[in-house]
């Protein structure tokens, strides 16, 4: 049973999550705006992904008989200076959402609930790739400069990424 902490806990990430895909959305549209299809692609499968992880978290609250709680979300960043600035944008948040996580398995190990720290480590391992990611490409756009060029070779290259939820996940 989780305690009435943990489960605040949970469920403030979970709709973090949710608020997370709006986020992402947001970042999705002004890229669509600057006519860059790869870049809006990134956002619209980085969406899909949160979702996903909001969904994990909406499961594992239910299987634990907690209640998930839905609540209202901020209104996003919709302005931006550039794609690079949309990437440092999402790259803060990525790493305020391992903050979040860290807090989240710092309660559950406090608490000795082993099931929710076995739970946790997978989106430790998930913020590892999603921090990775967002820096690397904040490098290739760095390298990249003002290039017309580049931006249509990395924009190419990002229409190519998608999502598929692990098989054992779904």
């Amino acid at each position: 049973m989780l305690s009435e902490k943990l489960l605040k806990a949970l469920n403030d990430q979970m709709n973090y999550e949710f608020e997370s895909a709006h986020y992402y959305l947001a970042m999705a549209a002004y890229c669509a705006d600057q006519d860059l299809d790869g870049f809006e692609n990134f956002f619209l499968v980085q969406a899909e992904e949160e979702r996903f992880h909001a969904m994990k978290f909406f499961n594992f609250i239910n299987e634990m008989d907690g209640r998930a709680t839905i609540q209202s979300m901020g209104e996003p960043k919709n302005e931006f200076e550039s794609v690079l600035d949309v990437f440092n944008t999402a790259l803060a948040h990525e790493e305020s959402v391992t903050k979040r996580i860290y807090d989240l398995m710092k309660i559950a190990r406090e608490e000795d609930e082993y099931a929710t720290i076995s739970w946790l480590n997978w989106f430790v391992d998930e913020q590892v790739e999603e921090e990775a990611s967002m820096k690397a490409i904040i490098s290739k756009l760095e390298r990249i400069g003002e290039s017309n060029h580049g931006i249509f070779m990395l924009d190419k290259e990002l229409a190519q990424r998608t999502f598929t939820a692990p098989a054992d996940e779904e």
